[in-house]
């Protein structure tokens, strides 16, 4: 009776055991030579590059109605003056970062987990490392690089993008200049408000890569078991990169303590 009330916390407890030691290695092996430079170039060509259209279109649609919303609430304050300006903190301090992270959790995590799943399940990785190929750092480690880089660029490009569709609101209701809509969005941001919320992407590329690589790379089950890697690999980096981000923002509150001002 003890033992089957103890299994699933043993259970839960060697899984977080197995994807910590995972994400160790992943990190370890970054910054240790020899580096896979085309494929890592490959790898941000198509999880970097190829994701910036459905980032760009979302930051569009997300700044339109961030806009809407936001006059809204100052039109009753008569402050319609300062809707650049708080659409702009707002996107760069919390919304353009965590919507990317998460649109990049589907779309990144789904095809990695579902890539890696399927060459497990069909040998491939066996295969090459029968090959004396290391395949740890040939699709693990190139993958996580990839992210980390990516995920910064492609959140600077989701703010850009969330501008430009406030402009295009708030020019169809008030018919605001594009200079001074870009004067007010900047006027109250500064490296400090830019800065530590976009460099906290590169932790969530890299939740996003480790663990979609981890349930790719301990697949089994055939076909059935790349489909549970590819829906995994989205619903649990999705979570961590929510609850990360609680922890990073409160890390950011006490270093940069200017931001929560």
């Amino acid at each position: 009776m003890t033992e089957r009330s103890e299994s699933p916390v043993v259970s839960l407890l060697a899984a977080a055991g197995a994807v910590w030691l995972f994400m160790w290695k992943a990190a370890r092996e970054v910054i240790v030579p020899p580096f896979e430079v085309r494929e890592t170039i490959r790898q941000l060509y198509e999880l970097g590059l190829r994701s910036a259209p459905l980032i760009a279109v979302s930051g569009v649609a997300v700044g339109v109605v961030l806009s809407m919303h936001t006059r809204a609430s100052l039109e009753r304050f008569g402050a319609e003056s300062m809707i650049p300006a708080g659409l702009a903190i707002a996107l760069v301090r919390e919304t353009g970062p965590l919507t990317a992270g998460l649109l990049l959790s589907g779309r990144i995590g789904a095809g990695i987990g579902a890539e890696l799943g399927a060459m497990r399940v069909t040998e491939q990785i066996d295969a090459l490392e029968a090959t004396a190929v290391d395949a740890f750092r040939y699709l693990v480690v190139t993958r996580v690089v990839a992210c980390v880089v990516a995920l910064p660029i492609l959140t600077t490009l989701m703010n850009f993008a969330g501008m430009l569709g406030g402009y295009l609101a708030e020019s169809a209701v008030s018919g605001m200049s594009l200079t001074m809509y870009f004067d007010r969005s900047f006027s109250l941001i500064g490296l400090s408000d830019y800065v530590p919320a976009t460099v906290k992407t590169m932790v969530f590329g890299f939740i996003i890569a480790t663990m979609s690589s981890y349930l790719g790379f301990t697949t089994e089950s055939g076909t059935e078991g790349v489909g549970r890697a590819s829906t995994r690999a989205v619903v649990l980096s999705s979570i961590l990169i929510i609850v990360s981000n609680v922890v990073l923002v409160r890390l950011i509150f006490f270093i940069f303590p200017e931001v929560a001002r």
